[in-house]
């Protein structure tokens, strides 16, 4: 089941971290820093430990070097998407 995120990202974090979940986006901080690609790369390596999807099922949709990104999954139901990122 494909599922759209949208998630807006904090980097230079002390860690990774969920900071919140409305009904229309997920914040999330992330330890990697905005430059080269690394913090977009980080992002899918996070959501794939919260998640437990493979990286390769994970994919930046839009949002490249923008902090609010659009992420595709294709895993889970979104409830149950949503229980293991706020677990």
């Amino acid at each position: 089941m494909l599922i759209r995120l949208k998630v807006r990202v904090t980097p230079n974090a002390r860690k990774n971290g969920v900071v919140s979940w409305t009904e229309d986006e997920i914040r999330l901080k992330i330890k990697a820093p905005a430059v080269e690609g690394k913090a977009n790369a980080a992002l899918i390596e996070y959501l794939s430990e919260l998640t437990g999807v493979p990286r390769a099922k994970i994919q930046l949709k839009a949002g490249e070097k923008s902090r609010i990104k659009v992420v595709e999954i294709d895993g889970p139901s979104p409830k149950e998407l949503r229980d293991r990122i706020l677990r």
